[in-house]
């Protein structure tokens, strides 16, 4: 069978990368990381991709209520090794424990940039009377519910 010439992960890797992400929330949630950041703050877990060999799982997270984000994700990669020895009894199908990486999760102050762009005056501008069409359309919308 030839072999795709997609360069995206495959469905395994999705799959995978899922079922750690699923793992790694519950970890978070039992608060079993016994550090004051992590402690004292929410970790969202956003994302996990894993590596085509399935040995890195690079974990995208949001700390909700921490007042700095930078010192909360060097705190999770601080105690990786904790984390992957907590997940492994929920990865047991796993032939091999990935490795964890935490990354701070910045697609959210990514989507507010673009959503900014949208909205300003030069782009309702280029737009011209198209623009008003879309928003009687979310008007419609509203008045439906």
């Amino acid at each position: 069978m030839p072999r795709s010439t997609t360069s995206g992960p495959s469905q395994r890797i999705l799959r995978v990368g899922e079922q750690v992400r699923h793992a790694l929330s519950e970890t978070l949630q039992r608060r079993e990381i016994l550090d004051p950041l992590i402690e004292n703050s929410v970790v969202s877990v956003s994302e996990v991709r894993m590596s085509p060999d399935l040995k890195i799982a690079t974990a995208f997270v949001s700390p909700l209520g921490a007042s700095d984000a930078d010192a909360v994700v060097e705190a999770l990669n601080k105690h990786a090794k904790f984390v992957r020895g907590r997940v492994s009894s929920a990865l047991r199908q796993m032939k091999y424990m990935p490795e964890f990486r935490f990354r701070l999760d910045t697609s959210y102050d990514n989507f507010q940039k673009i959503n900014e762009l949208l909205h300003s005056p030069e782009v309702a501008r280029d737009l011209g009377p198209d623009a008003q069409i879309g928003d009687q359309i979310k008007d419609n919308d509203k008045d439906e519910k």
